[in-house]
């Protein structure tokens, strides 16, 4: 019968540390990480779709070649930064990461300038489905940071907030709090001037 209280009360107890978010912190940290994935996703499908975007432009621009070495510079700069898991841990290496892609942004920003000075290239099929495939995958990359946004608000609120605080300082204690996307672009929060 003691036998039977006890299967009973330990039954009980794991019941209730189910519902009691022990494994909240876990679980959002994996979120956070799966987020990232995402974002370095849209990063990388960008970077394969600049070679063949510079090459269409290339035979139509040959003058505009600063632009085109601007483009192809910033690529290989946002590219040769090495990026794991370890820098969702860094946010220096995470802020020279965003830093570079910043700065592709806005190589691709000029590239796309460039193109409305050439009709022909306007026109051209091989231009036009690039620019759409391009413009797609900047929403993607704004989709995709959004995401890992709000996956470290989830996450950095469950470990500092009650009952995830009490989890986090018992079983999680090496997790630290993560370091959230921030734009690096310059003047990002000023409205760009358009004139014409």
């Amino acid at each position: 019968m003691r036998s039977m209280r006890q299967l009973i009360t330990l039954l009980m107890l794991a019941f209730l540390l189910t519902g009691c978010g022990i494994n909240n912190i876990p679980t959002y940290d994996e979120k956070v990480k799966s987020a990232w994935s995402q974002v370095e996703n849209q990063y990388q499908r960008r970077a394969d779709l600049v070679p063949n975007l510079v090459e269409t432009v290339k035979g139509f621009a040959a003058q505009e070649k600063e632009t085109l070495t601007a483009v192809i510079e910033a690529r290989s700069k946002a590219t040769s930064i090495q990026v794991d898991e370890s820098i969702l841990n860094n946010p220096q290496k995470l802020q020279q990461f965003q830093q570079a892609q910043g700065e592709l942004s806005s190589a691709l920003s000029r590239l796309m300038a460039v193109s409305e000075r050439y009709p022909d290239l306007k026109s051209n099929q091989n231009f036009l489905a690039l620019q759409s495939q391009l413009e797609g995958t900047e929403n993607r990359i704004a989709v995709a940071r959004r995401d890992f946004i709000q996956s470290v608000e989830r996450y950095n609120t469950e470990i500092r907030t009650f009952p995830g605080k009490i989890w986090h300082s018992i079983l999680y204690s090496e997790m630290e709090v993560r370091e959230n996307f921030k734009a690096t672009a310059d003047n990002a929060d000023e409205a760009p001037k358009v004139t014409f």
